[in-house]
């Protein structure tokens, strides 16, 4: 693994720059499959300049990542840590692989444990937080394999489709982190 903070195995992270970036999301939000696996509010591919305004106002307070893949510089996601608490140490996580052609091939999972690095090395975080609907199993086998455990539900929180969907919590402390990269042989630097 390389000493940049920002690299896994797989991917890095750099900066999200609305003013660049705003063309991938505009790209992604073009399948309706993405947003309903990122997004509670009804599919809508957004116009360019109403996802750069997006970008601009929401992601200026938080730390946001554009993921690019190692092999080709590719971007194919974002990942943000957000509602950071300074008193309590505490945040959420949220991640979402654009580019459909690398889903199930390891980069999700080789962000979140990026992320997860920064989050409790960098930033000395005690617990990360997510949320992910039922129906995103592939997500939530991801989750679990960076050591995030389910913590809760709301159920039948979401309609999509004629059928409703529970809203899952699951959460990672920083020690249950540390001891689950001891356990699946890499480094917590």
């Amino acid at each position: 693994m390389s000493n940049n903070i920002f690299c896994g195995e797989l991917v890095r992270l750099e900066i999200l720059d609305p003013e660049r970036d705003a063309v991938f999301f505009h790209q992604w939000a073009h399948d309706s499959e993405y947003l309903r696996l990122l997004d509670s509010n009804p599919a809508f591919p957004w116009p360019p300049k109403l996802t750069k305004d997006f970008l601009e106002k929401n992601f200026d307070q938080m730390h946001a990542f554009l993921i690019r893949a190692l092999v080709d510089d590719r971007a194919i996601g974002m990942v943000n840590l957000n509602d950071v608490s300074p008193g309590s140490f505490n945040c959420w996580v949220g991640i979402g692989i654009g580019e459909r052609s690398v889903w199930g091939q390891g980069y999700g999972t080789d962000t979140m444990r990026v992320i997860l690095r920064y989050a409790f090395n960098e930033l000395n975080l005690h617990r990360v937080t997510l949320d992910v609907f039922e129906y995103n199993e592939r997500a939530i086998r991801s989750y679990e394999k960076c050591g995030f455990k389910v913590e809760g539900r709301e159920r039948q929180w979401l309609r999509r489709d004629g059928k409703y969907h529970d809203l899952i919590f699951m959460g990672i402390l920083q020690e249950e982190w540390r001891k689950h990269q001891l356990n699946v042989g890499v480094k917590a630097k």
